[in-house]
């Protein structure tokens, strides 16, 4: 007397776990442009090294013999597998099924996929793409149930957000994100989404036509469009391809959890390189805009610079790169919007990005031309100045290496949110700074003379071009306000030596963070 005959159904339950939702329903999955969920885990792991959990959860249906009828599998597929060859968590609905609503054993495994990424201290990434819950319940609406979840039961965000606490944690839009699958995702430190494949919404049309009255479509109310530019996802990419490319080099730069630094790899970069054109990036007409983007490629390691939130806050450019091998989080700004002033968003981008590098010990390159908080009737209206202090507060508070380069201005309270405490502060000769900029402090502090003025506009040029000619790139350097003043060729040479000190400090910024109260 053997159990074969139990573990034949073992076997026979995982083979039509495999076929999720049956033929039809993965055709119209793949007709769509779209991934199903197993290839989605199969896409993005290494080869053979997913390992599911609840392989054979779902519910079973049984003959009057007693013999197996049919099998329906949870519409959530979750499991461990490695990534480069590093663990990971990885899970996601099964749209096939339910259009991704979780029935009783999907939801017990998509709540469990955070306790299994805090359990083993091990990155998440989830794949989303389903309505989160239904008027029907998790049983359909076909059995009765009981209401709601028992008083004892923990809070269902609070896994989330220890999670956030613990490892890198990464989630994708791959279809229509709903309810709470849409929360799971903004709770992420990376979030990506697919341009013409998928929207992210609070409630669908239906749910907002019948509450509020608003006629709209799913695209014109959680498209890319919409989201890509809110805050509300990181990048935008054009398929599932490029979403399994953005979570993997995303991840490449992240430590496993908070007790381990980023992994520093062999660099076939000249860490002594200097570019010639540095020398004259910066243009000598104040006014003239430059590319930031190109700046920063010539500084760090080559091709490694990967950016988040570029279509977000977009005069402040986030995103992670290595110097030398050493992962880092490049900050700068973008003066082609703006001037490079800061908005709310803006601030609120600086905000989320310091935290991702404290959290994770990535030292922070910061890059600035800052001139200051954006202003004007709008910028009141989005509260720029309490979303600025926020993130000054974050940068005040972050304990990671900083090391900020001035390669052009630092005026007003916003340049603040560009130089940590104890950091490492280096300028260029086309440096500059105070409280206004110089514009701006010509028109308040000669306003009655410009006013008087024969010719007031030719006088208000003729003070800015007198005290521009008197600034002089060397005060600062010569009053010890900064730790050098360098050839911009040396950036990277500089910044290269910079990361070989830091090295012991590192070491000991290991472990989870915290923080007191902000603004």
């Amino acid at each position: 007397m053997t159990w074969k005959d139990e573990v034949d159904g073992i076997e026979a339950r995982k083979r039509l776990a495999q076929e999720l939702g049956g033929k039809e329903a993965v055709e119209k999955q793949h007709s769509l442009g779209r991934m199903t969920i197993r290839e989605r885990i199969d896409a993005i792991l290494d080869d053979a090294s997913f390992r599911e959990q609840g392989p054979i959860a779902g519910h079973s249906e049984y003959d009057d013999a007693g013999e197996l009828v049919s099998f329906t599998p949870a519409n959530y597929v979750l499991g461990m597998g490695q990534i480069d060859g590093r663990p990971c968590v990885v899970g996601g609905e099964d749209f096939t099924q339910r259009g991704g609503s979780p029935s009783p054993a999907g939801l017990r495994k998509s709540v469990y996929a955070e306790e299994l990424a805090c359990r083993f201290k091990l990155p998440l990434v989830r794949f989303l793409q389903g309505g989160g819950g239904s008027v029907a319940g998790t049983a359909g609406g076909k059995r009765p149930r009981l209401a709601g979840d028992p008083v004892y039961s923990p809070h269902r965000f609070s896994s989330i957000m220890k999670v956030m606490a613990t490892a890198p944690v990464v989630s994708a839009a791959v279809g229509a994100v709903a309810g709470f699958p849409a929360a799971r995702l903004v709770a992420s430190h990376f979030s990506v989404m697919t341009r013409h494949t998928s929207q992210i919404l609070i409630a669908g049309p239906a749910v907002v036509e019948r509450a509020i009255g608003e006629s709209i479509d799913k695209e014109d109310l959680g498209s890319a469009k919409v989201h890509g530019r809110n805050g509300v996802v990181d990048n935008v990419v054009e398929d599932e391809q490029e979403v399994i490319e953005s979570i993997r080099r995303f991840l490449s730069y992240l430590p496993t959890n908070v007790w381990e630094l980023p992994p520093r790899t062999a660099c076939s970069d000249d860490r002594n390189r200097m570019e010639e054109e540095l020398l004259s990036v910066i243009p000598r007409d104040r006014r003239k805009i430059y590319k930031m983007r190109r700046l920063i490629e010539m500084v760090v390691d080559q091709g490694s610079f990967f950016e988040i939130s570029p279509g977000y806050g977009r005069a402040q450019i986030t995103g992670l790169a290595r110097m030398n091998g050493q992962p880092v989080g490049v900050l700068a700004n973008d003066t082609k919007f703006y001037a490079g002033a800061m908005t709310a968003n803006g601030a609120r981008k600086v905000r989320r990005f310091v935290d991702l590098c404290d959290t994770f010990h990535l030292p922070v390159v910061s890059l600035v031309d800052e001139p200051g908080f954006m202003i004007g009737s709008e910028s009141e209206k989005a509260a720029t100045i309490r979303f600025g202090a926020e993130a000054m507060f974050a940068v005040v508070q972050s304990t990671v290496p900083w090391v900020s380069v001035t390669v052009r201005k630092t005026y007003g309270v916003a340049a603040a949110a560009h130089f940590a405490p104890n950091g490492y502060n280096l300028s260029w000769p086309s440096a500059e700074g105070g409280a206004l900029p110089l514009e701006g402090g010509v028109a308040i502090a000669f306003r009655r003379e410009i006013a008087n003025a024969p010719d007031p506009v030719a006088r208000r040029k003729e003070l800015e071009e007198s005290m521009a000619a008197a600034k002089t790139p060397f005060a600062r350097a010569e009053s010890f306000g900064v730790n050098d003043m360098i050839d911009p060729r040396r950036t990277r040479p500089t910044l290269c030596d910079w990361i070989d000190w830091i090295q012991p400090l590192l070491r000991k910024h290991v472990g989870p963070r915290s923080y007191s109260i902000r603004p």
